[in-house]
């Protein structure tokens, strides 16, 4: 189904399609109204030689700087050569796509002064598979993710570099493959394509989707490793939630109550203890702090996706021009510093139940290690260290970028967001722990393949799907193949997706 674009409600599930799916992209006809009007606007400012910047300015440290009409006409192509000065290898084709939608959402407004063939072409090259080769490095996140959205830029010139039908071609020759017509760049067009966070906010966003998704593992996971450690039902009642308040904490005890419903651990029938560890009897508490944070996060990011990101704005109804800072990153890059702390602490949370899982001294009863001989066979005792690699990593990656700010520009820009630091390092973050948790699922099914009671529902179904992909542990073998095959298997979703047609849609 198209994705309407009109400024104003661009989710992160759209995006996601968008991105992901390569769903259709259409801009709204008002939108395309509002853009023909400011345009209209700047234009007649630019006749009567009103002082606009970076459209008859310099930028930056030479905002102070005039130019003439020659110079307008020629400025925008060289700021663009001149900004698209990143570094490193290719952003993944999902994050600049995604990128490209949330800067077309932006002139959807009709407050960037562009003229509407530069979104149009913007939303030609989405429907096309038209994708800018874009450095995965070189934004600070303020004057927006100049380096990253000047690369895609030069497609509007028929320069630059593309991804398009599986191969990589010149910006020109991928235009032309596509049958999009190159629009080339006049006054202001250059600037009002670049001067957003738009790519740091969405690869933001597409993080907190699979955040979102591996919350909810986290929830199957820890309910599944309760059980097998025969954990004392009680704390994940939601009345105990409930009377504390946080909203996060009782979605997620409903969630690991809702996985072990069935089980013989909520009859009676076994024997527990009065009150369990902290990394099982505090879970929703943990795992709810996660989900509030990283519900914060999604609200931020929507309302940057949704909102004008540029400089300088233009107010059409007023006959107003204002220079500002809204490109600048912080507002997303806080509260995703946060979010990727937040996916930490539940890894942590993760390596803990697996070391009870694995510690002879405090897994109930299972075998050393979750081994068929143990002192013969080592069982799954590496397995924890692997985790552990992967949780001072995140540690490490943990560290806020949002506070790392170096003045650039001769300290005309003398504070930045660095949050296309923060987006890098939570995609690093998001990586390992798919790893940490696929390390617990594969404990916690071995550990529920030795006991003789019935678990719960959800439980079975995961230890179900978990099975399609890796064997029960009968005699050591090299866990290598193991641990990548349960970290694709997180990533994929396809546990919760299971476990969902079983229990029902998680919270």
């Amino acid at each position: 189904m198209t994705i309407i674009l009109n400024g104003s409600d661009l989710t992160v599930e759209k995006l996601v399609a968008i991105a992901r799916d390569n769903e259709k992209v259409e801009l709204a006809p008002e939108a395309l109204e509002r853009i023909k009007v400011c345009r209209a606007m700047l234009e007649e400012k630019l006749a009567n030689k009103e002082v606009m910047y970076g459209t008859n300015t310099g930028i930056g440290e030479f905002s102070e700087t005039m130019l003439n009409d020659e110079q307008v006409k020629e400025f925008q192509k060289y700021l663009i050569y001149n900004h698209a000065a990143g570094i490193g290898d290719p952003a993944p084709i999902e994050h600049v796509r995604a990128a490209l939608a949330g800067r077309i959402n932006v002139h959807a407004h009709g407050n960037s002064g562009c003229r509407p063939e530069i979104t149009l072409t913007l939303i030609e090259m989405l429907n096309e598979g038209v994708t800018p080769v874009v450095c995965q490095k070189g934004s600070v996140g303020a004057s927006g993710d100049l380096a990253p959205m000047a690369q895609a830029a030069l497609l509007l010139m028929g320069e630059g570099e593309a991804f398009y039908g599986g191969e990589q071609l010149s910006g020109k020759e991928a235009m032309r493959r596509a049958g999009i017509e190159i629009p080339g760049l006049q006054a202001r067009d250059g600037l009002a394509t670049i001067n957003g966070s738009n790519l740091l906010t969405a690869m933001s966003a597409l993080h907190i989707y699979d955040m979102e998704r591996f919350l909810k593992q986290a929830e199957i996971a820890a309910a599944m490793s309760i059980e097998a450690l025969l954990g004392n039902m009680k704390p994940y009642n939601t009345k105990l939630h409930e009377l504390r308040g946080f909203k996060g904490a009782i979605t997620s005890a409903k969630n690991i109550a809702r996985v072990i419903e069935g089980s013989d651990l909520t009859t009676g029938k076994m024997k527990t203890k009065v009150q369990d560890a902290y990394s099982m009897r505090s879970t929703p508490q943990v795992i709810g702090a996660a989900r509030d944070a990283i519900a914060y996060a999604r609200s931020q990011v929507e309302i940057e996706l949704n909102g004008v990101g540029d400089n300088p704005i233009f107010i059409p109804e007023d006959k107003l021009t204002l220079t500002g800072a809204n490109f600048q990153g912080s507002p997303v890059a806080l509260p995703m510093d946060m979010a990727g702390m937040a996916i930490t602490m539940v890894c942590v949370l993760s390596e803990r139940r697996l070391n009870r899982l694995t510690n002879p001294a405090l897994s109930q009863g299972l075998p050393d290690f979750l081994a068929h001989e143990p002192g013969f066979y080592s069982g799954l005792m590496l397995s924890q260290y692997t985790a552990d690699h992967l949780i001072v990593e995140q540690r490490i990656l943990s560290t806020p970028a949002s506070i790392q700010s170096i003045p650039a520009a001769a300290d005309q820009e003398d504070f930045v967001s660095m949050g296309m630091n923060t987006a890098l390092k939570n995609g690093q973050i998001l990586d390992n722990a798919f790893g940490i948790l696929g390390i617990e699922f594969m404990a916690a099914a071995q550990a529920l393949d030795f006991r003789k009671f019935t678990p719960g529902a959800g439980s079975l179904k995961a230890r179900e799907v978990i099975r399609r992909h890796v064997e029960h542990l009968e005699v050591d073998r090299p866990l290598y193949n193991d641990h990548n095959k349960m970290k694709a298997l997180v990533k994929s979703g396809e546990i919760l997706d299971d476990v969902e047609k079983v229990v029902g849609k998680l919270e």
